[in-house]
């Protein structure tokens, strides 16, 4: 993003873009409408927040009656929690149009608020998810007839790469690295994850979706805390993510329902915060509850409405499909 005057009052989008928004918006209420999904909406400010090593939140703090030493919140990065409560209490089948905001996320396809989609379908699966959300976006981009393909993690890194993910060591993934040239100045600092995702981004991510839209599915499970694993391969998780023209839009899976198993995962991140020197996070009791009382089996998705919009209309950075970034504000 190319750095502009103090007194540049402009929005980074054009009129025309943020009507181009404005039909996305009215098309993703309508696709919902017409299958009976009911629109909810949720707090942005929450008490916990998750665990996701990955993820850091943005805070705030709340002074005021009831609270006279105050009260830690935190912008949520995902409705998830929420939304799953609301499974939990007999919702059926919901989505919500909102706001996120993650911490320390900036650049050509990141801004810490972003705009987010995401649904939840009682009873489906994880393949009749990624049906639905193929549909959504042929709609959204008024291209029906857009190419769709489904591929799985470990067949990309055999096919890009030549390795293994799930069975492969670390020494492995830095010698891969170094052979194409992808020197780190501290490359000892990356657990597996960690080497996972910059082989994914560096040499896998960028030709996905080049001629429509690509799933990828059966993640590792270490990648995937709230998603049930695979019954026939318990190293993978019925996890998946879309990506069109190299940029990943949606992340989504079957979710996990078990609670004392849901705990044991944000025990797990919180250890590995604690390990890498971040703060660990309190663990959403409200949600361990919900699923105590009892969730539906179902699917969800998240997808960033944003980047479905610079990929619609060839933009590169996110900026240009936005009022106001970071940048401007």
């Amino acid at each position: 993003m190319t750095k502009r005057h103090l007194n540049d009052w402009r929005p980074g989008a054009s009129i025309d873009t943020l009507k181009a928004r404005a039909r996305l918006l009215e098309r993703t209420r309508a696709f919902f409408r017409e299958r009976g999904v009911l629109e909810v909406e949720t707090p942005l400010l929450g008490a916990s927040f998750g665990t996701d090593p990955a993820i850091e939140p943005l805070t705030s703090e709340f002074n005021g009656p009831g609270y006279p030493k105050g009260k830690q919140l935190n912008l949520q990065s995902s409705p998830e929690f929420f939304m799953k409560r609301l499974l939990a209490a007999g919702s059926g089948a919901i989505y919500q149009l909102g706001k996120a905001f993650r911490n320390g996320e900036a650049g050509r396809r990141h801004n810490p608020e972003f705009t987010i989609l995401e649904w939840y379908r009682p009873g489906f699966d994880a393949a009749q998810l990624m049906d639905e959300l193929a549909a959504l976006i042929r709609d959204l981009v008024d291209d029906q007839t857009l190419a769709v393909e489904r591929c799985s993690y470990r067949s990309l890194f055999v096919e890009h790469l030549a390795i293994d993910p799930l069975e492969a060591d670390i020494e492995s993934f830095r010698r891969c690295a170094r052979s194409r040239k992808l020197l780190l100045a501290d490359d000892m600092a990356l657990d597996r994850d960690g080497w996972l995702d910059l082989l994914m981004s560096s040499f896998i991510e960028p030709s996905l979706g080049a001629t429509g839209l690509t799933f990828v599915s059966d993640y590792p499970a270490s990648q995937a805390s709230l998603a049930r694993l695979n019954p026939h391969d318990q190293r993978t998780a019925a996890r998946f993510e879309l990506y069109w023209k190299g940029v990943e839009l949606a992340n989504g899976f079957e979710e996990l329902a078990n609670a004392e198993e849901q705990s044991e995962r944000f025990e797990h991140e919180n250890c590995r915060r604690f390990t890498s020197g971040q703060r660990p996070m309190p663990v959403d009791d409200a949600l361990l509850s919900a699923l105590e009382h009892g969730m539906p089996d179902c699917a969800g998705v998240a997808v960033g409405l944003d980047r479905v919009l610079m990929c619609q209309l060839d933009l590169e950075d996110i900026d240009r499909v936005l009022a106001f970034s970071l940048a401007r504000l």
